[in-house]
């Protein structure tokens, strides 16, 4: 039997056997279990908490859009709002400007109407003072009349 105490594989196989029943009386495997069991809890509340992140930031993005396309909305109606004014402005400009030269040219008319008479007027006074002169002035022989 000393040939099986000197085998070197003998004893490799007692050291293993001895290593693992104190690994047993000590409980390791527990404590391994119970270190793995740990683990896969977090890991397994990581996984609801960002399946819980996944599904908020889902219903934002939902919430985003909606509100984008509203935006984009009021911003067509403000835009076919103010197209609308700009229009009106337009036309109620133009309606005043037509108006505004209509009463210039009255006004413009108003002005000349009344110089043709002025002008008669001044034509007469004119005759009125320079024919007589004319004719002193003929008699005297100051003036001479061409045939």
């Amino acid at each position: 039997m000393s040939g099986f105490f000197a085998d070197p594989t003998f004893w490799v196989a007692v050291g293993t056997v001895l290593f693992v029943l104190l690994l047993i009386r000590l409980k390791v495997p527990g404590q391994v279990t119970k270190m793995l069991d740990s683990r896969a809890d977090g890991i397994r509340a990581e996984l609801e908490e960002a399946k819980r992140l996944r599904v908020e930031a889902e219903a934002l993005l939902a919430e985003y859009r909606r509100k984008t396309a509203n935006a984009a909305a009021e911003a067509q109606a403000i835009i076919d709002a103010a197209t609308a004014s700009a229009e009106r402005m337009a036309e109620e400009a133009k309606v005043q400007l037509q108006q505004q030269i209509a009463r210039r040219a009255k006004m413009a008319e108003q002005k000349i109407a009344p110089q043709p008479a002025a002008r008669i007027s001044a034509n007469a006074a004119a005759k009125s003072v320079l024919v007589p002169q004319l004719i002193v002035l003929y008699a005297n022989g100051s003036v001479m009349l061409s045939s």
